[in-house]
């Protein structure tokens, strides 16, 4: 059985958010709009999507 994973997708651009967003938005991975990435479903990293919700998309796999 594998671990689970969380899909992140960015969909509204950091440009205007504040710079700790910005950096939460890039450690993730995320460089480009529309850009998915699949992170470990654990504590942290569901700590960083509830810091930018505003500006990504969560699926759970």
């Amino acid at each position: 059985m594998a671990d689970k994973t969380l899909k992140v997708t960015l969909v509204k651009s950091p440009i205007g958010a504040i710079p700790k967003h910005r950096a939460t938005v890039k450690a993730m991975g995320l460089t480009k709009l529309h850009k998915t990435v699949e992170l470990p479903d654990n504590a942290a990293t569901k700590g960083m999507i509830d810091q930018v919700k505003h500006l990504v998309k969560v699926e759970e796999n």
